[in-house]
């Protein structure tokens, strides 16, 4: 059996996975409200994870962030609750970039190590280990105790009296002080516990904020728990290093990675190169790139072909979310993957929950038709509403044609956020989160998974028969190899099939030697029934002679119709129920 193709991303927000603690109680402790581990993620956990069709884990908020909690007995100064967001913390305000959440260690003095097992571990178990880069910005607080010997923080050395140098890693307001928002109403840190006159926060002079805020008093919408970093771009926009020709867009790394050799750069730019090598020496496979488009494209040429001298096959993937960047951030910036956010994943959505068409689906796949392998396809993550929240669709069924689609359109990579499989809601109140979206920033426990992990024994011992179906959906997805040429075939099935209408989709995929024809029913009331038509331009490139051929739907493995070809035009009975989705294989025995 040859290896799968595809890429499978199981997203974990690692500090909840294995958490089993069912208070969920908003503003609380992890003593109250309970914490994961890394010791979570047995053998047993990550058999699941990996049977269920993943090749890569996105361990995300691994980085030692800010958090509201006391770690003085190992070295680790205290966060001030009032730029934490949440009392667990953002995992986008790092802190130390060269250790882990102390919250994740079950001896917080051996975290490291204690990380380094785990990637150990899901190495053996078949699967490769991402970890969240984050360089726009960091935690308002930065401060590395746990650098290389040689290695400075960020900021330490910084000429604090200048809004810019190109060598500081951060801009300034020279002579005035930083000032915490005006709090959104009904918002309070901690939930307004009271905390001492010594924990509120003090930054002289301010610096500019992470979002790139200028202000030394940052609203209360900005990203004021973070410093924004300094990647040698001049306060009026202008450039301070080296920019890529035009040709460098069909350049190997190899050719990007000497053009960097003896530049001077800006400061930043090499911490972050110490920061990625020193992921990679740990063992750590790839990363997932935050906020990829605030920071400019040579910086990622730069980092990405220093990434790849020293691992060819790391996994990088950037989070952006302007089509018009998409291409330089490939082919200038030397990213595998991009989010496929703002097209695909936007129009899916609009179709599940807000009466779009499925019309809307060809003409993105022709747009990005030269990338479709660089998008990466997501119906969840982190930053989105749970598909199960009534503020999305309201149940997980209903976004099961989206997932075949998104999974089976093209060889991208195609990414799932824990709990997802088993129609997590987000509900809880968590404290700086809010429900709809699984809270970041709290201590939490998140309910439908917790029925999977069952108590650590990870074996969905708690599921409800809905959620087991739901599961076993995902898996039987996931697990699927269809690959070769995309062709759409709905256009024109929607000008010359009776029947065919706007709530279901059809596309094939194959070559000569395997042919799918995959349909989807968008509709949870209606079935459908019709004769597809398969265009004598697909037929002809899957060299179909005239005949009839048995095509047996993989997915279930419990339907089969007859395409029969005629004339080199091919055409099937197709009957689709509500929400149902059909991969019929063609078999030319």
């Amino acid at each position: 059996m040859k290896e799968k193709n595809k890429k499978v991303v199981y997203q974990v927000f690692t500090r909840l996975f294995g958490n089993t603690n069912t208070n969920n109680k908003p503003w609380g402790t992890k003593e109250e409200n309970g914490v994961g581990k890394f010791s979570d993620f047995t053998d047993k956990a990550l058999q699941e994870i990996k049977d269920l069709g993943a090749t890569h884990i996105w361990f995300t908020g691994v980085p030692h962030h800010a958090l509201v909690g006391d770690y003085r007995s190992i070295g680790v100064s205290d966060d001030s609750p009032e730029v934490v967001k949440g009392r667990a913390g953002s995992p986008y305000a790092v802190k130390d970039y060269y250790n882990v959440n102390p919250d994740l260690a079950d001896n917080p003095e051996n975290r490291l190590e204690e990380f380094k097992a785990l990637i150990e571990r899901t190495h053996k178990n078949g699967l490769k280990v991402i970890i969240d880069i984050v360089p726009n910005h960091v935690a308002r607080k930065y401060e590395s105790i746990s650098k290389p010997n040689g290695i400075k923080g960020f900021g330490e050395e910084d000429n604090t009296s200048v809004q810019y140098d190109v060598n500081n890693n951060f801009y300034y307001n020279p002579g005035e002080a930083f000032e915490v928002p005006n709090y959104a109403e009904g918002y309070l840190p901690l939930g307004g516990e009271s905390f001492t006159e010594k924990q509120k926060f003090h930054e002289f002079p301010a610096k500019w904020t992470g979002n790139g805020s200028r202000k030394s008093k940052p609203d209360f919408n900005d990203w004021y728990e973070t410093v924004k970093l300094n990647f040698g771009i001049r306060p009026d926009g202008t450039k301070d290093f080296p920019e890529l020709s035009e040709d460098f867009n069909d350049k190997d790394y190899k050719a990007h990675f000497s053009f960097w050799e003896g530049k001077n750069l800006p400061n930043t730019w090499i911490k972050f190169k110490d920061i990625a090598l020193f992921w990679l020496d740990l063992g750590v496979d790839g990363f997932r790139f935050d906020m990829a488009e605030m920071v400019p494209v040579e910086f990622w040429s730069y980092l990405n072909s220093n990434i790849k001298m020293k691992n060819p096959d790391a996994f990088l993937l950037a989070e952006i979310y302007n089509p018009k960047a998409y291409r330089d951030y490939i082919r200038k910036g030397k990213m595998d993957y991009l989010y496929d956010k703002v097209q695909l994943y936007d129009t899916l959505r609009g179709i599940i929950s807000h009466g779009r068409t499925t019309d809307a689906i060809a003409p993105i796949q022709k747009e990005l038709s030269d990338i479709s392998e660089n998008m990466l396809h997501f119906l969840e993550n982190h930053d989105e509403q749970r598909i199960a929240s009534p503020e999305f669709a309201g149940y997980a069924e209903k976004a099961k044609p989206a997932m075949v689609v998104s999974s089976l359109i093209s060889d991208a990579p195609i990414m799932i956020y824990f709990g997802q499989e088993v129609g997590e809601k987000g509900a809880e109140r968590g404290g700086f989160g809010s429900p709809s979206r699984t809270s970041i920033f709290d201590y939490v426990g998140v309910p439908a998974h917790q029925r999977w992990v069952n108590n650590k024994q990870f074996d969905g011992g708690q599921l409800s028969e809905n959620e087991k179906q739901l599961r076993d959906f995902y898996k039987r997805l996931l697990n699927l190899d269809v690959d070769g040429f995309y062709a759409d075939i709905h256009e024109h099935n929607r000008k010359h099939t009776e029947f065919y209408n706007d709530k279901v989709y059809a596309f094939v995929r194959g070559d000569e030697e395997n042919q799918w024809i995959i349909v989807v029913n968008f509709s949870d009331t209606d079935a459908f029934g019709f004769d597809l038509q398969i265009p004598q331009f697909v037929v002809g490139s899957w060299f179909l002679n005239d005949g009839a051929y048995t095509t047996t739907d993989v997915l279930y493995e419990n339907q089969k119709t007859t395409l029969q070809v005629v004339n080199g035009q091919g055409k099937m009975r197709v009957d689709i129920a509500p929400l149902q989705s059909l991969v019929f294989k063609i078999s030319k025995k």
